[in-house]
């Protein structure tokens, strides 16, 4: 498969909802969905169609093939550096392993420095010692810190995208006029950030078979400004400018990250053991440990019911390895619900129990020559079900995993 990096400049408000069951207002996602990208592009090729889509074409191979296109999400990609706009590719979701001060959370140099606990909780459970670190700054409650983030020059910048509340008048349809007590709000992406002439970019990306990625490519190029996203276009919401670059080659970079991973750990084991003597369960010389950060939401699901765990039986059922050595140590995770609109079918989509992104999985094996292929697949094809719409998007051993406390960042 090719990777296709796109690049999304708003050019008006973005009304991506985010409905939740049973709620009456529809908040606004801080990204735009896999789903949201998938589904415009669609109706684009469809209405642009002179022929019927049948079994076999373009159309049915991107979409609806047994290997479709997978459209993952798109995060805000802006960065504001000495009064220039940069534009990151590699924006990634912080593990949910991630703390920072309670009262001056955030990176270097503005806030008190962001740091992660995966290693050192593992480190914790092998001393049987108890693990509540305090922000290495001020001394000062550490507490869970998430968003989107990149790195530029050796330093970490945190990735937002604000929202704004519409007020909108509803409308009779028999009079054409505006309805008494009929008022509604919707919560927006803004278009742009403080300074009104930067508007925001969301970068993401397009994974697709190499005989259609170019043909795909070359479609979107000539199609930038015709692309409506989210809910509300009819108003004058949605209108973005979609920039597809040339596809590349995907890139395998597994190998590396579990070794500096596994070199870390061994390491931080080491201090401390010099600090507080032997432990009470030794760390196994023989095992290779690796983790999953979940990049995307995920929709899991094991024996016909949700799970927000990835079990070593559907790690192996989802990457085809059988390996009776692999063990979870760890699964940091959160769960939410979404549900949203099917434009094609005129209907509400099902309501899903998914597991929050920034999730981490920690698994060891004795086996690791079994799972470098697999895991290398799985970054690519994610995890979970419909994972064409940018759901179970996975990274594995996320280098954030290696910034201690007393290297907050």
């Amino acid at each position: 498969m090719k990777r296709i990096n796109l690049e999304i400049k708003a050019l008006s408000a973005l009304a991506i909802g985010r409905q939740k069951p049973g709620g009456s207002v529809s908040e606004a996602e801080s990204y735009i969905p896999g789903s949201v990208i998938r589904g415009a592009i669609a109706a684009v090729i469809l209405k642009r169609a002179n022929t019927s889509i049948s079994d076999g074409d373009d159309f049915h191979e991107l979409f609806l093939g047994e290997n479709p296109a997978i459209f993952q999400n798109a995060y805000p990609g802006n960065l504001e550096i000495e009064g220039h706009t940069i534009i990151q590719q590699d924006v990634r979701v912080l593990p949910a392993t991630v703390l920072s001060s309670k009262t001056k959370s955030g990176f270097k140099p503005e806030k008190n420095g962001v740091f992660d606990t995966l290693i050192d909780r593992l480190c914790a459970e092998g001393y049987k010692w108890f693990y509540d670190p305090n922000c290495p700054t001020d001394g000062d409650r550490a507490d869970n810190f998430s968003g989107f983030y990149s790195e530029f020059n050796d330093e970490y910048y945190n990735h937002l995208a604000t929202t704004r509340l519409l007020t909108r008048v509803g409308i009779n349809r028999r009079r054409a006029t505006s309805e008494e007590r009929v008022l509604y709000s919707l919560e927006v992406l803004n278009e742009s950030q403080d300074n009104k002439e930067k508007p925001i970019i969301y970068v993401g990306a397009i994974l697709v078979s190499e005989d259609l990625a170019e043909s795909l490519q070359a479609f979107i190029d000539n199609h930038q400004e015709d692309l409506r996203l989210g809910g509300a276009t009819s108003r004058g919401l949605g209108r973005v400018k979609i920039k597809a670059k040339l596809p590349v080659e995907i890139k395998p970079r597994v190998t590396n990250p579990i070794k500096q991973f596994n070199e870390k750990l061994h390491q931080r084991w080491n201090e401390w053991k010099n600090i507080f003597g032997n432990p009470i369960e030794y760390l196994p010389n023989n095992r290779t440990y690796f983790t999953l950060d979940l990049q995307a939401d995920a929709i899991l699901t094991q024996n016909w019911r949700r799970t927000t765990v990835i079990s070593p039986e559907m790690l192996q059922e989802l990457t085809g390895v059988t390996d009776s050595s692999l063990e979870l140590h760890a699964a940091y995770t959160s769960y939410d619900y979404l549900s949203g609109w099917n434009s094609g079918w005129g209907l509400m989509k099902d309501v899903e129990l998914i597991t929050n992104k920034g999730s981490v999985y920690l698994f060891s094996t004795t086996e690791e020559n079994l799972w470098i292929k697999a895991l290398e697949n799985l970054e690519v094809k994610g995890v979970g079900d419909r994972t064409s719409e940018g759901f179970g998007h996975v990274r594995v051993c996320d280098e954030f995993h290696l910034i201690m406390r007393e290297e907050a960042v």
